[in-house]
């Protein structure tokens, strides 16, 4: 072989040596994980993104956002999303039928903001007068929770009123609009309606709900994805404590991510003072009552055991 040839069979072999390079190459590319993170307006994006809790992420982030929890469980239970924050008793409802999915980490946060709604100018003053009238909220949502609490705390029964089942923005319209007396809803919707002055709270969630909160991920994202899971709750926790001890740069990032006034992104965090928990007996325990109150009003048929419910084994630093 001359000089020649050997050169030209040289490049032939590095030409060849790159093209099979180029797939592997790729196929490394396409091993990166991904991570199908299913969000609540006002939730974990907004405040990852605020406190840069996003970068240097060895995964990647598909994110998808819900008005409300019960389209989330959906989108959970269809595997659409491999994790999503949801409370406690869409939580609930969700188990009960049939969605394969776990709470990974726990949160309190005080539960006024939680709430049921008036106009400013309704003639209501207790839970006890909403005997008779029509409520607005999302089918087993923690509206709807706070509802059945609310009324049978007043000493009435679920059919001593009207559930009107709806969308939030859809619930808004009609409380303004007066086609129903009341609307039940969470934060930031209340924030929002507070300080827009469409509406008062009158009846909140404190006394009424431990304030329980979680991540929840499915069965199945947890048995192929357990590192991302962990990394990401870490995240979130972390990022929780830097918002507040940033409250003023954080309620404004906030405010413009999620496309809400300043005051009411500012009003609705300061007061939720939401802080990450260990899923310990104490967490457990209140999530039993919140099932036993569901079975109790008719919201599940069953009674549910809500140990299995949770996965101990990831770790928040809480």
């Amino acid at each position: 072989m001359t000089q020649a040839s050997r050169r030209q069979f040289v490049a032939h072999s590095l030409a060849a040596g790159a093209a099979l390079a180029l797939p592997a190459a790729r196929l490394h590319a396409q091993a990166r994980p991904l991570l199908k993170a299913g969000d609540q307006k006002g939730g974990l994006r907004a405040l990852l993104e605020a406190a840069g809790g996003l970068d240097g992420l060895g995964y990647d982030i598909q994110w998808s956002e819900f008005p409300a929890a019960a389209p989330l469980a959906e989108a959970l239970n269809a595997g659409a999303v491999d994790s999503g924050p949801i409370g406690d008793a869409p939580l609930v409802f969700a188990l009960a039928a049939g969605t394969r999915v776990k709470a990974i980490g726990a949160n309190r946060s005080d539960a006024y903001g939680t709430a049921v709604l008036v106009r400013p100018d309704s003639p209501l003053k207790t839970a006890a007068e909403l005997k008779g009238r029509s409520i607005a909220t999302n089918r087993g949502s923690i509206g709807h929770f706070v509802t059945l609490k609310a009324i049978t705390a007043a000493g009435l029964k679920p059919e001593d009123v009207t559930l009107r089942f709806l969308a939030p923005a859809d619930a808004k319209l009609a409380l303004t609009q007066g086609s129903v007396d009341a609307w039940a809803t969470w934060e930031p919707y209340t924030a929002l309606a507070e300080t827009s002055q469409h509406a008062r709270v009158l009846v909140s969630g404190r006394g009424l709900l431990p304030g329980l909160s979680y991540l929840a991920a499915t069965d199945a994202a947890i048995a192929a994805k357990r590192p991302v899971l962990q990394d990401f709750l870490q995240r979130v926790v972390k990022a929780q404590a830097w918002s507040y001890r940033n409250v003023d740069a954080f309620s404004a990032t906030l405010a413009k991510i999620i496309g809400i006034p300043p005051e009411a992104a500012k009003l609705q965090f300061e007061r939720r003072q939401q802080k990450w928990v260990p899923i310990d007996a104490q967490v457990i325990a209140d999530q039993q009552r919140t099932a036993d109150f569901d079975q109790q009003v008719g919201l599940i048929r069953q009674p549910l055991d809500v140990r299995p419910t949770f996965d101990i084994g990831f770790t928040t630093g809480a």
